[in-house]
């Protein structure tokens, strides 16, 4: 290991990006710290704290909503434009044909996710403010409409901002700098929650400790062997004459990686379990009883945390189906096999390869699914056994980190190949 980062560090161009991103990082944890006048961020903390749901949220945020900084919406807004043009890409042929034009039609699309950003953070930072002035917890001061509105420019501004440093990250092309941003604001929280767990620590929790320790293990290594799993469909190329040469003739294999979903179907579940709770919290002051009644018992039966862990997980598995079912396309796969002379041994090419390959995965995908939705109640299963609640394995943070670390050092070592360094 201590071989490969002095190559590293030898190689000047790669030794600039790396501090680079390291240096934007920097910045966005200093932006996460500066708060929005007006607030008061210990109330809010202490709200955070006593809410899984908004926990979740936090961690989406790369922490910064917690200290209601001008950067509390990360870059959640920009994801979300991204998905819905994901979706949108689907329905609309002229938007399927310019995702089809290459780098330029790609250039158009990533320029409409981030005209699309701008409401969408204007949005959702209206509605937060909203959110925690009906909260009862003494944390807005009332706000006049000037100050309303500098306030929701300063958060979607922050927005932008994270999205740009984003953007940049990435073009170094060493890990994705959205996912980067997520992975700074997960490790940034952990030091204080071993801290919290060694202020509160108590001799009798020993085994306690040392359970979640071993879970925290067994977990880690759960999500490498899932994310880098992977079925192997074996593929075929016929030979071909052209001239005086031969072509194809050879034979390989399709990978159908067990979770092709990633993250995304976590963040959709989130955005779905979020939004009845904070609709509640619009309407649970309302002058009509039956409203306000109604808004109380949606807040209250998604603070049951057995009715929480439920909804979450059965939303991350059905979303992790629609989710692939949407990026996954065997069809189109079977047709292109079939212009390159490929088949899968002991199918026919065209419409049976295409079901074969549906079969398949859909097969495989069952696997990830579970265990995804398992990683996501995994914060609930562990406080339930262990009583341990400063310090939480959130499965969601551990797969988030686990992934950016792993396509990082994959890419370092990438470009390390480049250059052609011995025993790379």
């Amino acid at each position: 290991m201590w071989e490969k980062i002095r190559q590293i560090w030898k190689v000047k161009e790669l030794r600039n990006k790396i501090l680079f991103i390291l240096g934007m990082l920097v910045i966005f944890r200093l932006a996460a710290h500066v708060p929005i006048p007006g607030i008061n961020v210990e109330n809010l903390k202490n709200l955070f704290e006593s809410n899984q749901l908004l926990g979740l949220l936090n961690l989406f945020t790369g922490g910064g909503m917690e200290n209601f900084s001008v950067v509390m919406l990360g870059i959640g807004p920009y994801i979300t434009a991204t998905i819905i043009f994901q979706l949108l890409t689907m329905i609309i042929p002229k938007l399927e044909e310019m995702q089809k034009e290459g780098e330029a039609g790609r250039a158009k699309l990533t320029q409409y996710q981030r005209i699309l950003t701008v409401p969408l953070a204007a949005m959702s930072g209206y509605g937060m403010i909203t959110f925690l002035r009906n909260s009862g917890q003494g944390i807005i001061d009332e706000m006049t409409i000037f100050n309303l509105v500098t306030t929701i420019i300063t958060i979607t501004g922050g927005t932008m901002f994270l999205m740009w440093i984003g953007e940049l990250i990435t073009e170094k092309q060493i890990g994705n700098g959205i996912s980067l941003l997520i992975f700074a604001g997960i490790v940034a929280s952990f030091p204080t929650q071993v801290q919290q767990t060694l202020a509160t620590f108590d001799a009798a929790n020993i085994g306690a400790l040392i359970a979640f320790l071993v879970i925290g293990v067994i977990t880690v290594t759960a999500i490498v062997i899932i994310t880098e799993g992977q079925r192997n469909i074996p593929v075929s190329y016929a030979k071909r004459i052209r001239g005086m040469r031969m072509y194809g003739g050879v034979d390989t294999h399709l990978p159908l990686k067990v979770n092709q979903a990633g993250v995304i179907p976590i963040i959709f579940a989130v955005s779905i379990v979020l939004f009845p709770p904070m609709i509640g919290q619009f309407f649970v002051n309302s002058d009509t009883a039956w409203l306000a009644a109604g808004a109380q018992f949606v807040i209250d039966i998604f603070e049951n945390q057995l009715f929480y862990a439920a909804i979450y997980f059965i939303m991350v598995v059905a979303f992790t189906y629609f989710y692939t079912a949407v990026i996954f396309h065997p069809t189109q796969i079977a047709e292109n096999l079939q212009k390159q002379g490929g088949f899968i041994p002991g199918i026919r090419p065209g419409r049976n390869t295409a079901d074969f390959l549906s079969y398949v995965s859909n097969r495989i995908i069952l696997g990830g699914a579970l265990f995804l939705g398992v990683v996501a109640i995994l914060p609930n299963i562990l406080q339930s056994a262990t009583n341990i609640t400063t310090l939480v394995i959130g499965g969601t943070s551990l797969l988030i980190v686990v992934s950016v670390v792993i396509e990082l050092v994959k890419q370092i070592e990438s470009q390390l190949v480049m250059r052609n360094y011995e025993g790379f």
